[in-house]
């Protein structure tokens, strides 16, 4: 069957029909659909995990068990998660193991581009990358019965580009799930010095397998076509090459980056008179090359920074730049920003208005650090903005315990908060923490997460009590807010710092795209009591905006959450 797919819902085909029992994720874009679409399978086990540490351990104690399995998370992710992998790489596997990894070139929803390729080196475990959805069906339904071959967890890379485009798959035939027999090996899965010392001369020869296997494996193919310039590319990269060059080079198409092959690249190396490496991010394959003594043109040419494109391949070559579609205007920039009635922008007022110093943290409340309320001072990863609170308080003390906080949202003090919690709690500084509940995991595209009450299926599940929970963590004092009440959040913030301890305070209220959430009747502006003060312009409502020198509300966008009109002193805003 012939299907239009995006690369994610091909890699979930893939896997389904490659014969998956369970998977376990942490949403995280560009790989959160993976799991989505796979969640829509009633045959085998889904589900979202706190984070990606314990979705991949998941992975493989199903895998111990006998059953396929899989986890799938974006690129930095894969650092959460790096604990469980390398120690994989010595157990290896009894169901076939299989770890989506999403990069994601030029930043479009991250905090760094980092390149996964250099996870599958460290670990020493393969690693495949698809360059369209057809390959992504084809590489994760037969990753399993490579993991099995060669006793080892699979990664298998896609970029946004791949991940979030369509392109035609073929589907097969789809192999039910199956479980293999369980045998006790303490030696082979008790990871303790003397077994893991015993382990390592096994990946060692695994290693030296897969690379054999690479010389001639399905996933690398090569092109003839011209003797004088050859490329050897792989993942987007490769069709790229294909649609600036066409049939003009030569191509190496590499589809398993780790282990590279040496035999196959010495040989169409001899059969150019030029050799080049197109790669997006860092020269995996190009620092391969040299080290085999061959001449190439790599980094050169090509940046270690962003995405690349046709015209950059173009233009590399120095090729005319072909016609494109372009508008017949300039299109106005549009920033990010909180949606209207964001129940964030209560909160982060008040931090701004009182200068108060706020270490951020990953999530869609990342964005109060844009104007107008420019309200963060730092993001670095999950789960920072708690322990980096604790830090910045214990090296200056006094001087700064009542003058900052971290925030954090719901999903993400679940993925990587409560342990900087218990330390904020355990070491004692008086650190004041603002979980912000919005009840969904809303930067992903509202996943739900322990807090919420709903599993990946939408049923009925476990909740977590954030109140009940902070206590037991060590934290005496906890309140909740409601932050469209600008009032209540400027006296739980007041309040909280100038208390010598600890303290969480919940600024509580679901995010307004949620289907449960009713809006309010819009507000307008009467705009004779308006005095074109702007004060609710601070807001950075794309709802509010100026118009013949009088604020103006948009209908459309507003949800009448009526937190500008609090701000407004002449009670224009009704």
């Amino acid at each position: 069957m012939k299907e239009l797919m995006i690369g994610n819902r091909a890699v979930a085909a893939g896997l389904y029909d490659g014969g998956l029992g369970v998977v376990s994720s942490y949403p995280g874009t560009p790989s959160t659909e993976i799991t989505e679409f796979l969640s829509q399978y009633e045959d085998i086990h889904s589900e979202w995990a706190p984070n990606e540490k314990v979705a991949c351990e998941v992975a493989f104690g199903a895998s111990l068990a006998g059953a396929r399995s899989a986890c799938a998370m974006k690129h930095v992710g894969l650092n959460v998660a790096a604990d469980p992998l390398f120690t994989l790489s010595y157990t290896g596997v009894n169901g076939g193991m299989v770890i989506c990894v999403a990069d994601d070139p030029a930043m479009h929803s991250s905090q760094n581009e980092q390149d996964s390729r250099h996870y599958a080196i460290a670990a020493k475990v393969p690693m495949l990358e698809p360059a369209d959805s057809a390959e992504a069906y084809a590489f994760a339904k037969s990753a399993f019965e490579l993991s099995e071959k060669f006793d080892t967890p699979v990664l298998l890379r896609m970029c946004t580009r791949i991940a979030h485009s369509q392109s035609v798959v073929e589907t097969g035939e789809h192999q039910p799930a199956v479980l293999k027999d369980y045998v006790k090996e303490p030696s082979k899965y008790i990871m303790m010095p003397g077994n893991a010392i015993k382990r390592h001369p096994v990946v060692e020869a695994r290693t030296e397998a897969l690379r054999e296997y690479a010389e001639n494996c399905p996933y690398n193919t090569v092109e003839y076509h011209s003797d004088e310039i050859g490329i050897i590319t792989s993942g987007c990269s490769y069709l790229y090459v294909k649609e600036a060059l066409g049939d003009t080079a030569s191509i190496l198409k590499i589809g398993m980056p780790n282990p590279l092959p040496v035999n196959i690249i010495k040989d169409f190396a001899a059969k150019v008179k030029k050799l080049y490496v197109i790669e997006e991010l860092d020269p995996i394959i190009e620092t391969h090359v040299r080290a085999l003594g061959l001449e190439v043109v790599g980094k050169e040419l090509f940046s270690l920074l962003g995405e690349f494109s046709q015209q950059t391949v173009a233009a590399a070559f120095g090729l005319a730049e072909k016609p494109c579609v372009a508008a017949d205007s300039p299109i106005p920039g549009r920033p990010p920003m909180m949606c209207a009635g964001c129940p964030h922008r209560g909160m982060f007022y008040t931090l701004a208005k009182n200068k108060i110093t706020v270490h951020g943290d990953i999530g869609c409340y990342t964005l109060g650090a844009v104007p107008p309320l420019n309200a963060l001072d730092t993001t670095l990863c999950m789960g920072a903005s708690i322990s980096g609170l604790h830090g910045y308080n214990a090296a200056r003390g006094s001087e700064t315990e009542g003058k900052s906080v971290a925030v954090i949202g719901d999903s993400t003090f679940m993925h990587s908060g409560m342990t900087g919690l218990v330390n904020v709690a355990y070491n004692a500084t008086n650190s004041t923490v603002i979980i912000l509940d919005n009840s969904i995991t809303g930067m992903t595209g509202h996943q739900q997460n322990p807090t919420t009450g709903y599993n990946i299926k939408g049923d009925p599940a476990a909740k977590v009590d954030l109140e009940a929970l902070c206590k037991a963590l060590g934290i005496n004092r906890v309140r909740v807010v409601d932050p469209y009440d600008l009032k209540a959040c400027e006296t739980a913030v007041k309040e909280e710092l100038a208390v010598a301890e600890p303290s969480v305070i919940i600024s509580r209220r679901p995010c307004v795209l949620l289907k449960s959430v009713k809006a309010l009747p819009a507000l307008k502006v009467e705009a004779d009591k308006c005095k074109s003060c702007k004060r609710c312009m601070g807001l950075g409502c794309p709802a509010i905006s100026m118009k013949d020198g009088k604020a103006r509300i948009d209908a459309t966008l507003c949800v009448g959450c009526g937190v500008c009109k609090q701000l407004c002193a002449f009670d224009a805003i009704v």
